[in-house]
């Protein structure tokens, strides 16, 4: 319970404040923010309806443990899967958190709530055949367009060797800085969640593909050659950069154009695929954390599958027992 000293805050303040702390000190995306603001309205909007505040302090604030179950229970009996459920767990873990630190509140709430456990589903993949049928279709359509839609396709086809060269989240390719180009031809200095930086590679068709885009992009807008735009993507939407969403469904029109399923392609699922391909060539999974941008090495864990089918692989070929089995059920 809140003590009585305690001054009661709004809960639309102390949201504001908690987002202005992720902004702030932690870096987070815009995207970020407004995940957690929804997260935060909905307990909020589950407490007022079930009536928890029962005195005139914030709604948030009084929030027991209780109240903290009792709403991840609202949300599985409303079918919500258990990844989300988790996720909002942690969104009032951190949130918590803050509070307690800034003596808003005695104890924590959601400290002691068991995370709902859940199954780490294995990502979406493409096999290397489709993303170099989906490659060559996109080179393709360079060649077939003319004036706007020329500068199209090669904007799109710059975006997807981007993609698979470096392994980028859709939101960092799309919200590439102009300035990226900057320093050193062969690296990509990429800032990526919580402000954290990290260098990717460009191989030579990727850089190929980035100096076409770059020439049509001047002869598109001339200005560019006069004065640096803030966006290596530039467009007319609010954010000032080509969109998350546009790029998706460009991908899937040209997914359609390759002969292949556009349901199972997305920006998501190439980061998957340049992932997954290098580990079948052998790459060290520290090494695919780091061109992945995560912070732990249990995210990128979820690619194993890969390596244990490698490993697994390579075994049958050259273990001996292996062999001598092989040869038994042959002879049988």
């Amino acid at each position: 319970m809140l003590s009585q000293k305690r001054k009661p805050v709004s809960s639309s303040k102390l949201i504001d404040d908690f987002l202005a702390m992720l902004s702030a000190e932690r870096g987070a995306s815009q995207n970020t923010l407004e995940s957690y603001e929804r997260d935060l309205n909905r307990f909020y909007e589950f407490l007022e309806e079930k009536g928890s505040s029962k005195t005139d302090l914030s709604v948030l604030q009084e929030a027991s443990s209780k109240d903290v179950k009792d709403y991840l229970s609202h949300l599985k009996i409303n079918g919500l899967a258990s990844s989300s459920r988790a996720r909002q767990l942690s969104t009032l873990r951190q949130f918590y958190r803050f509070l307690l630190s800034e003596r808003l509140i005695n104890e924590d709430p959601a400290s002691q709530i068991d995370t709902p456990k859940q199954k780490r589903p294995l990502p979406k993949l493409m096999s290397a055949k489709d993303v170099e049928t989906l490659l060559k279709t996109a080179k393709k359509e360079c060649e077939a367009k003319s004036g706007y839609s020329k500068f199209q396709a090669i904007r799109l086809n710059c975006l997807l060797e981007l993609l698979y060269a470096t392994g980028m989240r859709v939101t960092e390719l799309v919200s590439l800085p102009y300035a990226v180009l900057n320093g050193d031809e062969r690296l990509f200095t990429i800032k990526g969640k919580g402000g954290r930086e990290r260098l990717v590679p460009l191989n030579s068709s990727a850089k190929k593909a980035l100096i076409d885009y770059l020439n049509g992009l001047e002869e598109e807008t001339p200005s560019i050659s006069k004065r640096q735009p803030k966006w290596l993507f530039p467009s007319n939407s609010k954010e000032g950069h080509l969109t998350r969403q546009r790029f998706g469904q460009e991908l899937k029109e040209l997914a359609i154009k390759a002969g292949l399923r556009a349901e199972k392609i997305s920006p998501h699922v190439l980061r998957h695929a340049f992932a997954s391909h290098l580990l079948e060539r052998g790459a060290d999974l520290r090494a695919v954390q780091q061109l992945l941008g995560h912070a732990d090495i249990s995210t990128t864990e979820i690619y194993t599958h890969v390596l244990e089918e490698r490993l697994k692989k390579l075994v049958e070929a050259h273990h001996p027992l292996a062999k001598r089995e092989k040869t038994f059920k042959t002879q049988n």
